[in-house]
């Protein structure tokens, strides 16, 4: 189990673990009624902070900010010396947290995405994880919510009897989620962008030798060019170029945002 605390890599706080650490951390937090807010950030995520002040602050008031692309892992040995045996890619995460909560009795809650995709990640999970209960799912709605609206559905998920809440409304949807709602449930909330789609068989991978060397980014732009060609050609090269300037002691301490970001509620 490898934790070595937080690292920064551009503007976000990224935490160094592994997996077995990884999981731990949330487990422990489900069995303890516990808050924990976790991210899974490749590139196009960190690159959200370091683009907008204010959501810098969301990123890194999480409690766990995982590498799950391998340039970050990468960022982190460049930068900080920090070798990882692996990055902590978020679909991954999901399937081992489930692994665990399946093992140890945890109800899990999954919020986000479409009606068709949930019910095609129930079937698939049910048949991978027979012993895992899900303790509800709740559909995206694809707009702001009111400060009501959020506060029933987190009422909601109280209600559920969930310890474990998986959260995929995508970048950085999600992360700002995770981080208005994850203390109000005492429970640990996960973001981990496209594993629903990934797991309901709706979304294919990118083939392992793709992602160990870190080309899972162009299997994706070949796949929907249309949707990621400004995610993938436009901020990887913003990222090495922020990683040469911490390398390089370039990057002068940035002015904090003047306040608190104010409240979201996306859903």
């Amino acid at each position: 189990m490898l934790d070595f605390g937080k690292h920064k890599v551009a503007e976000v706080n990224i935490s160094a673990v592994d997996y077995e650490a990884a999981c731990a951390k949330v487990v422990h937090a489900a069995e303890t009624t516990s808050a924990l807010s976790v991210s899974a950030l490749a590139v196009h995520g960190v690159m959200t902070g370091v683009l907008d002040k204010q959501h810098a602050q969301r990123l890194n008031a999480l409690d766990l900010v995982v590498p799950d692309g391998q340039p970050v892992r990468w960022a982190l040995r460049l930068v900080h010396g920090i070798a990882l045996p692996d990055r902590v890619y978020g679909p991954e995460l999901t399937l081992r947290v489930c692994a665990d909560a399946a093992a140890s009795g945890l109800p899990v809650y999954f919020y986000g995405s479409k009606p068709a995709v949930l019910e095609k990640l129930r079937a698939q999970l049910a048949e991978r994880f027979p012993k895992l209960e899900i303790a509800g799912m709740e559909p995206s709605k694809f707009r702001q919510l009111s400060a009501e609206e959020n506060a029933e559905a987190v009422e909601r998920i109280k209600q559920s009897g969930a310890k474990i809440v998986f959260v995929g409304l995508g970048c950085p949807r999600q992360e700002v989620w995770a981080y208005e709602n994850a203390p109000d449930l005492s429970l640990p909330v996960l973001a981990v962008g496209a594993a629903f789609d990934f797991h309901a068989g709706l979304l294919s991978q990118a083939p392992p030798w793709m992602q160990a060397r870190g080309l899972e980014w162009l299997y994706r732009l070949i796949m929907e060019p249309t949707r990621l060609w400004h995610r993938y050609l436009v901020l990887n090269p913003l990222f090495c170029w922020e990683i040469a300037k911490q390398l390089l002691g370039l990057k002068k301490g940035r002015t904090a945002a003047p306040s608190l970001p104010a409240k979201m509620y996306y859903g």
